[in-house]
C-alpha cells in the first residue's frame, strides 16, 4: 500500500477533526441549525473513536477497541440524526438512540464473551447500518436540491459498504478472536473511503446549509412578517416590468376605518386585525392566486384564468368573511370591514396599469360608503 494503516487513521483523524471544527462555528452562526450541532457531535466523537483505534498499536487490548467502537456507534449515530433533522426538522432520538443502543450492546456481548473479533464484526455491521439509514433520509430528502443530496446518499453509501467490507474480511478468515488490531486490505480500503467521504460529505453538507440559508434570507425579504404574505417587494419581482395576461383580475383592499381601531384599541389589535384578514384572504382563493400585503391595511389579490364574475364572488366572497369576523381582545369585540377594487384585463397591458384601475375602483368603494365590492368601469376592447 502507499500508506500504511497508522498514516490513513491519521488522516481520518486529521479530516473529521477539521469538519467537526467547521460543522461546529458554523452553528455558532445559526443555532436555529441544530443538524450541524448534531454532525459537529457526531463527528467529535468518531474522531475518539479512531483516535483510541489508533492506540492499540502492537499491545493489543480488547478493552480498549470496545470503546472505540463505542464511540464510532456513537459518533454515526448523532450524524444520522443530523440527517433527519436536517429533512424533518427534528430527529428521532428514540429511534437514533436503539438503533445505536443495539449495536453496541451486541458488540460489548461478544467483546465480554472474549470473542473481539466476533465484536468488530458486530461493530462493523452496526456502523455499516447507521450509514445506510443516513444515506436513505437523503435520500428521501433529495426533492430539496437533487445532485447534492444524491452526492450524499453515494458518498454514505460508498462508507456503508466499506465497514461491510471490514467486516466480511473478517468473517472471511475466521477471525473471531483477535489478538492486534484489525489490518487487512478491507481497513485500508475503509480508511480511504472514510477520508474521501469526510471530505466530500462535509463540503457537500455546507454548500446544502449555504443554499438554505440563502432561501431563507430571500424569503425573509419577501415576506411579509406580520401575516406571512407575499410583501410589495415580492409581488412587483413577479409582475415587475410584465404583461399581464388576459383573463386575470387584480383586487386591491382596504380595511375600512382601520386608523381607528390602532388608536382606539391598540397597534396590538390592530395587529390582530390584520393577521385575521390575512387568513380571511388565504382560505377564499385559490392556491394559484397571489395575497401580497401591500403595506398597512392594504392587501392585494391576484386572480389568474379567471372570469369577471367568478373575480366578483371571490370579492365578495372575501367582504362577507370579514363582516363576519369577531377580534376578542382585552378591550372588547373588535370587527372589522373591508372595501374593495377590481380591475379585469381582457387584453395584455402593463400589471402598474391594472393595479392602478383596481386602486381606482378600490377608492370609488370607499367613496359610496365602504365595505363595498367596485370593479372598474374601464372595458378594453377584446
Amino acid at each position: 500500500m502507499l500508506f500504511d494503516q497508522i498514516s490513513l487513521l491519521a488522516a481520518v483523524g486529521f479530516s473529521g477533526s477539521a469538519l467537526c471544527l467547521t460543522l461546529l462555528i458554523a452553528w455558532l452562526g445559526s443555532r436555529t441549525d441544530m443538524f450541524l450541532l448534531s454532525w459537529s457531535a457526531g463527528m467529535a466523537l468518531i474522531v475518539v473513536g479512531v483516535i483510541l483505534f489508533t492506540a492499540l498499536g502492537t499491545n493489543y487490548e480488547s478493552v480498549l477497541q470496545l470503546a472505540s467502537f463505542t464511540f464510532l456507534i456513537l459518533g454515526f449515530g448523532f450524524v444520522h440524526a443530523g440527517a433527519m433533522q436536517l429533512r424533518l426538522g427534528a430527529a428521532n432520538w428514540k429511534h437514533v438512540a436503539i438503533a445505536s443502543s443495539v449495536g453496541i450492546l451486541a458488540m460489548a456481548a461478544a467483546f465480554s464473551s472474549g470473542y473481539s473479533g466476533a465484536g468488530t464484526i458486530l461493530a462493523n455491521f452496526a456502523i455499516a447500518i447507521l450509514l445506510g439509514l443516513t444515506a436513505f433520509q437523503y435520500w428521501l430528502g433529495r426533492a430539496e436540491a437533487r445532485v447534492p443530496l444524491m452526492a450524499n446518499v453515494l458518498l454514505y453509501l460508498a462508507s456503508s459498504i466499506s465497514f461491510l467490507m471490514c467486516a466480511l474480511a473478517l468473517l472471511q478468515d475466521g477471525q473471531f478472536v483477535l489478538t492486534e488490531r484489525p489490518s487487512n486490505w478491507a481497513e485500508h480500503i475503509n480508511a480511504i473511503v472514510c477520508i474521501v467521504g469526510i471530505t466530500g460529505i462535509g463540503a457537500v453538507s455546507l454548500t446544502l446549509n449555504q443554499s438554505r440559508l440563502a432561501r431563507r434570507h430571500r424569503n425573509d425579504a419577501l415576506t411579509d412578517p406580520l401575516t406571512g404574505t407575499l410583501n410589495r417587494r415580492a409581488l412587483f419581482e413577479i409582475y415587475e416590468k410584465s404583461t399581464v395576461a388576459p383573463g386575470t383580475a387584480f383586487l386591491a383592499l382596504d380595511l375600512d376605518h382601520f386608523k381607528s381601531i390602532n388608536d382606539h384599541y391598540g397597534h396590538d389589535t390592530g395587529d390582530l386585525v390584520i393577521r385575521r384578514f390575512a387568513d380571511v384572504l388565504r382560505h377564499s382563493v385559490r392556491q394559484t392566486d397571489i395575497v401580497a400585503r401591500l403595506g398597512g391595511e392594504e392587501f392585494c389579490v391576484v386572480l389568474p384564468g379567471i372570469t369577471e364574475r367568478k373575480a366578483i364572488e371571490v370579492a365578495e366572497r372575501i367582504r362577507i368573511k370579514m363582516e363576519g369576523q369577531v377580534v376578542e381582545t382585552q378591550s372588547g369585540l373588535v370587527r372589522a370591514t373591508v372595501s374593495a377594487g377590481l380591475a379585469m384585463c381582457l387584453e395584455p397591458e402593463p400589471f402598474e396599469v391594472l393595479m392602478k384601475r383596481a386602486d381606482s375602483a378600490l377608492y370609488d368603494a370607499k367613496r359610496n360608503g365602504r365595505n363595498q365590492v367596485k370593479s372598474d368601469g374601464l372595458k378594453l376592447a377584446a
